[in-house]
């Protein structure tokens, strides 16, 4: 049979970070270009203790059907602790939880942008909402990423001359892929340019809580006295991504709408691990937990960085991160990342070029990403020493 694919399908492509991930899980394979929590920082015990509690007790709250909104108790929880721990909603806002934040970006690109309308995005970012926003068929503009975070001067020009923008989408903490940490300043000045043009902000937060150094900075959406915010939160960082839950805070019309969304494509999040999450939350250590994720990481990143300055020799150049999953290199502009890509999975280090997160595909790039927190710090180590053998016999044979 002769298959037709619906327009804002057909021409989206399979990304090669999925086929290098797909690479990344065979046996043997150090898998710097991952992006999984570390294995022992889930919380086996507690979420097998918790799940018992759960099936014994109320289990047919568990299994059976629920609101779309949420889990009521785990909503007021997590309004609650917003508000307390970062000053986050107002009273225009609501909570919606989701099936990750992944899906967060998916209903807000559903309710918010017809086809040509524009999304304005950090040059690099999270394929995954890169895809999401493609499969809408927006244009999507990518905007340089300054050390600071979002270059101000590109982001308003944009939003001047770009058709219909209808929302900036931006990692203020630990950027995926590039480890950048917005300033307090651009972050400020961010939201004055979105209320100054009439347009929303989606502020993506999944690493927030994995800061190893430094100081915690208001969210953009603290700022929001306009309404103009949506929020989007993950658990997959810091109690296990399988879960599959996230949420979103925004103004309640704004809400309202992706409820409408997420009845029409899975609607509720399941309740078995919404319950677990409230009670993860509210019977057990949780910010010891999360104290705990940082020390493993704090340990982990210092490893991979010392690594990369004593094995590459100045070959890859990077910014130290003070937080999140991935450090991001420089390397000079005569290797050809896409080859030294392929030659490291060769030699059993998977790494994803900087080339799999651009918004302008066309682009190209002198980046790779190296993710810390998937391998064993023994892995760290071997797969260091195998990338620095190769940078050096990289440019003996092709430079």
């Amino acid at each position: 049979m002769n298959y037709t694919f619906s327009d804002k399908m057909k021409a989206l492509k399979p990304l090669a970070i999925w086929e290098i991930l797909k690479v990344a899980s065979q046996p043997g394979m150090i898998p710097f270009a991952a992006g999984n929590p570390a294995p022992e920082t889930f919380p086996v015990k507690d979420i097998a203790e918790i799940s018992e509690k759960i099936l014994a007790r109320n289990p047919i709250a568990a299994l059976q059907y629920g609101v779309s909104e949420g889990y009521t108790p785990l909503r007021e929880q997590l309004v609650a602790y917003l508000k307390e721990a970062y000053q986050i909603g107002r009273e225009f806002d609501q909570l919606i939880v989701t099936n990750g934040a992944q899906q967060v970006m998916d209903l807000a690109t559903k309710i918010l942008c017809n086809e040509g309308d524009t999304v304005l995005s950090e040059g690099f970012s999270f394929i995954g909402s890169l895809n999401c926003f493609r499969s809408y068929n927006v244009n999507l503009v990518g905007i340089d990423i300054d050390s600071d975070g979002i270059n101000l001067e590109q982001l308003e020009q944009a939003l001047k001359t770009e058709r219909n923008v209808r929302f900036i989408y931006v990692i203020p903490n630990f950027q995926n892929p590039t480890g950048v940490t917005m300033s307090l300043e651009k972050r400020r000045a961010v939201y004055a340019l979105a209320k100054q043009y009439g347009t929303l902000i989606l502020e993506d937060n999944p690493y927030g809580e994995l800061r190893v150094r430094g100081e915690d900075l208001p969210s953009i959406k603290s700022m929001d006295e306009d309404g103009i915010v949506i929020y989007a939160g993950s658990f997959s960082k810091i109690l296990a991504p399988g879960i599959r839950v996230g949420f979103a805070l925004a103004p309640a019309p704004l809400i309202g709408k992706m409820t409408v969304g997420k009845q029409t494509s899975d609607v509720h999040t399941p309740l078995h691990s919404q319950m677990l999450v409230y009670e993860w939350m509210t019977n057990y250590d949780f910010q010891g937990h999360i104290a705990g994720i940082q020390d493993i990481y704090r340990r982990k990143l210092d490893l991979m960085c010392d690594l990369i300055e004593s094995e590459t020799r100045g070959f890859f150049r990077f910014r130290k991160p003070e937080g999140g999953l991935f450090v991001w290199c420089h390397l000079p502009a005569a290797v050809d990342i896409p080859r030294f890509c392929k030659l490291s999975t060769e030699h059993k280090v998977a790494v994803v070029p900087g080339s799999a997160f651009l918004a302008d595909a066309s682009q190209t790039t002198d980046t790779v990403r190296m993710n810390f927190s998937t391998p064993t710090d023994d892995k760290i180590v071997a797969g260091m020493k195998i990338l620095g053998k190769l940078i050096e016999s990289y440019y003996s044979q092709y430079i």
